[in-house]
């Protein structure tokens, strides 16, 4: 197996886990908990990071 496609799963992986915790953190801040959709862009701020 090519080493790149490895990679290309990674990457999708932490973008579905990006998403994930965004859209989380929509639905938290929209139910009214501001402190765990704060964390919630923590967590998607986190996952960011190994995109780069």
């Amino acid at each position: 197996m090519r080493q790149n496609c490895a990679m290309g799963v990674t990457r999708i992986a932490w973008l579905a886990t990006v998403v994930a915790a965004l859209i989380t953190a929509l639905l938290l801040l929209l139910a009214g908990y501001n402190g765990y959709a704060g964390l919630g862009l923590a967590v998607a701020i986190s996952a960011a990071i190994n995109l780069l």
